[in-house]
């Protein structure tokens, strides 16, 4: 049986043992690390790869939040904390679940099922995280249908929504799946999921209308990749 892969991120030594404990009744996990900062978690995390995390919202210096925006990967997760005002916020992250310390048997047990559901459903798991204002919430890769550059942040676009991310075009493009997404030109990304059509356009060029309706045009140099790409 594959365990699923858990760390937990805690400055409190004595809540993340409470959670240790916790979690060694059941025979399905295996709590690869432990972080007591968002700083030392997001090294681990970025080493292990772990399916999901138990964190901590208020920690020193840096927040469970600011840990998911230092992210480019989001796992699934599972806050834990002594306030239950913050509640909202982890809710708008789409947590999976959020433990008011002290934990709870019975709410414990009720997370875990969520956790083993939700990992047992979920084929593409990839996500990041995404603040917005006074929002903050993760978001599935393969949703996103549409990445634009403006300034220098991100628009990404899913749904009928769009939100932006402090980051360049060029950072997005290096950590994308290059088998979803592709740059159609320096300040554009489709995924390629979304196409509906694609048309021809003087001088070899081509655009591609997207399922959501919006129109790219592929500039002539990534009009020749994307050419090839088709082949391949």
């Amino acid at each position: 049986m594959k365990k699923i892969k858990i760390i937990i991120v805690d400055d409190e030594r004595l809540a993340r043992e409470e959670v240790r404990t916790m979690l060694g009744y059941y025979d399905d996990v295996e709590i690869v690390a432990e972080a007591a900062n968002a700083d030392d978690a997001k090294l681990l995390i970025q080493e292990h790869q772990p399916q999901m995390i138990f964190l901590d919202v208020q920690m020193p210096e840096k927040s469970g939040f600011d840990l998911l925006e230092m992210l480019d990967s989001v796992p699934e997760i599972i806050f834990t904390t002594a306030f239950d005002q913050y509640a909202v916020k982890a809710f708008e992250a789409d947590a999976l679940d959020y433990l008011v310390k002290p934990i709870r048997d019975e709410r414990f047990a009720k997370a875990m099922e969520k956790v083993r559901v939700k990992l047992n459903t979920t084929t593409d798991n990839r996500q990041i995280f995404i603040k917005d204002g006074g929002k903050c919430y993760v978001l599935k890769v393969n949703e996103i249908h549409l990445i634009e550059s403006m300034d220098n942040y991100a628009v990404l676009y899913f749904g009928d929504k769009k939100t932006f991310l402090k980051r360049s075009l060029n950072l997005m493009e290096e950590r994308l799946d290059a088998a979803t997404f592709f740059r159609v030109n320096r300040a554009q990304i489709i995924n390629l999921n979304y196409i509906d059509q694609i048309s021809h356009l003087p001088g070899g060029k081509l655009s591609i209308s997207l399922k959501t309706g919006q129109v790219v045009e592929v500039s002539e140099r990534q009009s020749v990749k994307f050419k090839g790409k088709l082949k391949a």
